[in-house]
């Protein structure tokens, strides 16, 4: 769920954010020095200047950290934590869909053994979230997170639902891109990364600062899915598929970690 802005943000309109973003977008084009991750103060992305350090960070020794940070094995993740549309009482409403795909490092090789999560708004565009007050319905038999680990070949695997698009107070009439977070984890509760997937042909792609605070297309398009038929089923769900490139020129563009 978005941070939202202070009302001053509020105030801008679309037009302006969008002239902010081609403006951004022709500089970095001019510059030619290639960015494959989300710049961690984006203008068009109001709140981005409160969400990311001013001043230099602390050294921390990470074997100290772990003595105190959350661990997890095989036998603490249930199989059936990767499908959203159990659960509950009754069915929830919307697309069903599964997303797939693999954890790969920078060679192409798969990452097995990892703890892969997701969480997502419903098909309404709302979060079951205390502060998330938009005006849209809740779907009492979806709460939009689940979980898994890879396969031995790198895989993941997770039934859900398509989310809706969303508005927040970036700016006036501002909307998120349908989209659905994961968190990949390392062997350690410090090697956390988080992203977000998106879907093809959105049309709020060229909006969305957060979307487009990744300046490189290329790299942008990292994020969008798939849809693959051969993943559907009939009359059941439909299927995308999404690969997880942790490092490397090709890598997934992952959230600032210095980002709160």
């Amino acid at each position: 769920m978005a941070v939202v802005a202070s009302s001053d943000s509020a105030a801008s309109s679309q037009a302006e954010i969008s002239a902010e973003i081609a403006a951004i977008a022709k500089e970095y084009e001019r510059d030619g020095r290639l960015e494959t991750q989300a710049r961690l103060d984006y203008p068009p992305y109001r709140s981005s200047i409160l969400r990311h350090p001013t001043k230099d960070l602390h050294h921390a020794d990470p074997e100290t950290i772990e003595l105190a940070a959350p661990v997890f094995g095989p036998q603490d993740v249930d199989p059936l934590e990767a499908d959203l549309t159990i659960g509950h009482a009754g069915e929830p409403i919307g697309e069903r869909m599964v997303i797939t795909g693999r954890v790969l490092d920078a060679d192409g090789r798969p990452v097995a053994g990892q703890l892969v999560e997701i969480w997502q708004a419903n098909a309404a565009g709302r979060y079951i979230h205390q502060r998330d007050q938009h005006h849209a319905p809740i779907d009492p038999h979806f709460t939009g997170a689940g979980r898994c680990l890879t396969a031995p070949d790198g895989s993941y695997r997770f039934m859900t639902i398509k989310p809706g698009p969303y508005p927040w107070r970036n700016h006036g009439n501002a909307w998120r891109p349908a989209h659905v977070h994961f968190s990949v984890f390392g062997t350690a509760f410090t090697q956390r990364l988080v992203t977000q997937m998106y879907f093809p042909g959105d049309p709020l792609f060229d909006l969305d600062p957060i979307y487009q605070s990744i300046v490189d297309p290329r790299a942008r398009e990292r994020l969008v899915a798939t849809y693959d038929h051969d993943l559907t089923a009939p009359e059941r769900h439909t299927g995308y598929r999404w690969d997880i490139v942790l490092n490397g020129r090709s890598s997934t563009p992952f959230e600032p970690q210095e980002s709160s």
